[in-house]
């Protein structure tokens, strides 16, 4: 890696010149150099548009829109999830837009839990001890809802360096539990950005005659994904990160076509079949797709700027960003060694292992996360060392990367970090 780069501004403008994945010019960006997209991604003159023809539609048609827009505001939540399906490897009924990130965690661990169940399998869930918190506060939920003990039935993987989890020791977890029904592990993590191999944990969970479950929220938008060749059982992710849909847009969920009719453990009416939705039967009929794992009314506002943002990633290529944001991601943790010495990297080297952002590691991290955003340098501290700056590759460039580890280096050197107070909570 080290050898295909140099030192310098100006070999960063070459890299650039290079390029043409970025499509910065479509994109409205509140910073100096804007490295947080993998928490909340900023707002493209696509979703704009996307956002403002649903409401010419909603003015001009009113109710009407739900049979009349274009999309139909009926089929929204499936129309999107066609969209979506290329980009995770999944076949177009097998994805749908719905829900929250969490909302959709307790109705697919609950769901497959009841199948565990019915079919007699074992009902403990595997996950680890770095995943984000919501996964475990649902997973913990669900399990209290069916009088199962989350101390007994949460089994948690511990990382050995708290940073990443070694596929070795989920194998060791499953080998030691012979009643667990359920894998679920995220395809990155949100520290340290470790990817995870889906294919291999899918493969050792069916072993043990478990289901495998993945958390995308790291990864959907900036790695492709083969969900369905890979034989994963279900997912779930959000669209505010990489996919820069907006704070608190709608969730995405995929459900492999083998449980399709399965009745949802959160069912809803939005989820009920279409064909005979709005005969207001007592009775739910789930909907014979991903679809079925709707529950409330699809919030068309929410979901709206994310039907614009996917014209972006369509004209770039799921592929093409992968490759870019790998080689940004390299740059990155290049210029970090050659440049500051006395931060270190959490994230994998390996590019078969790594997400799309990096983790600077500083026992300073918070204050200088503070300092940076001072500089006009937008990124996020992670306790308890963690600097996370990301490049995404849609507006991100190599010298934008340049100038953020000059600007490390200023903070660091005048100690800049100094002037602000150590962390007592809040957004970070």
């Amino acid at each position: 890696m080290d050898d295909e780069f140099e030192l310098g501004r100006e070999h960063a403008q070459q890299r650039d010149d290079a390029t043409d994945v970025m499509v910065r010019d479509r994109f409205y960006l509140p910073d100096d150099l804007y490295l947080d997209g993998n928490s909340l991604g900023p707002l493209s003159t696509d979703a704009e548009e996307s956002l403002e023809h649903v409401l010419d539609e909603w003015r001009e048609l009113g109710i009407r829109g739900w049979t009349d827009g274009d999309p139909s505001w009926f089929h929204y939540g499936e129309r999107l999830g066609e969209r979506l399906a290329p980009m995770v490897g999944a076949r177009e009924d097998e994805v749908v837009v719905a829900n929250s990130t969490t909302i959709n965690i307790h109705t697919l661990i609950g769901t497959f839990l009841d199948r565990c169940a019915r079919e007699g399998r074992g009902q403990k869930v595997v996950v680890n001890d770095l995943d984000f918190p919501t996964d475990h506060y649902a997973i913990r939920s669900q399990l209290r809802t069916r009088n199962l003990d989350p101390d007994e039935h949460l089994v948690v993987v511990e990382s050995r360096d708290g940073r990443t989890i070694r596929k070795d020791d989920i194998a060791a977890a499953l080998d030691a539990h012979d009643d667990v029904g359920i894998v679920f592990m995220p395809s990155v993590l949100y520290r340290s950005g470790q990817l995870f191999d889906l294919k291999s944990i899918t493969d050792l969970a069916h072993e043990h005659d478990a289901y495998a479950g993945f958390d995308l929220a790291h990864s959907a938008g900036v790695i492709p994904h083969s969900l369905a060749d890979d034989g994963v059982d279900f997912a779930v992710w959000c669209h505010y990160k990489y996919l820069n849909a907006g704070p608190g847009a709608i969730a995405g969920l995929y459900v492999h076509r083998d449980y399709h009719g399965e009745t949802p453990a959160l069912a809803g009416w939005w989820g009920h079949d279409k064909e005979t939705q709005f005969e207001m039967r007592t009775t739910y009929t789930p909907a014979t797709s991903a679809g079925a794992w709707q529950t409330g009314t699809i919030p068309v506002l929410s979901a709206a700027p994310l039907l614009g943002v996917l014209d972006i990633v369509d004209d770039v290529g799921i592929e093409r960003l992968r490759e870019q944001s790998l080689a940004l991601t390299d740059y990155f943790m290049y210029l970090v060694d050659e440049r500051l010495p006395e931060c270190s990297i959490g994230t994998p080297r390996e590019q078969s292992r790594r997400g799309g952002h990096v983790a600077v590691e500083h026992e300073e991290a918070y204050r200088i996360t503070e300092a940076l955003k001072e500089r006009g340098v937008v990124g996020d501290f992670r306790p308890p060392n963690v600097v996370r700056l990301c490049p995404s590759p849609l507006y991100v460039g190599f010298e934008d990367v340049w100038n953020a580890v000059e600007l490390l280096r200023e903070i660091i050197d005048g100690r800049e970090y100094e002037q602000f107070a150590e962390r007592d909570g809040g957004v970070t």
